[in-house]
């Protein structure tokens, strides 16, 4: 997914897809509305548990 797609999922602007990559602070309702399109395509965070947190794709359920 690239910038584009993901700004339109999420109702943004394809500007704060690229403030948020730079680390740049975003409204939390903007960090909501991006993060729940990336947990919808695939996409699970991963909490602090001592190494760091971080992102991986979902396990397909058999």
């Amino acid at each position: 997914m690239g910038v584009r797609e993901l700004a339109e999922a999420a109702n943004v602007s394809p500007t704060t897809i690229t403030r948020l990559e730079r680390g740049e602070a975003l409204y939390p309702r903007t960090i909501q509305a991006i993060r729940y399109v990336l947990e919808a395509a695939g996409i699970e965070f991963v909490p602090e548990n001592g190494g760091g947190a971080g992102v991986r794709l979902k396990k397909h359920e058999a």
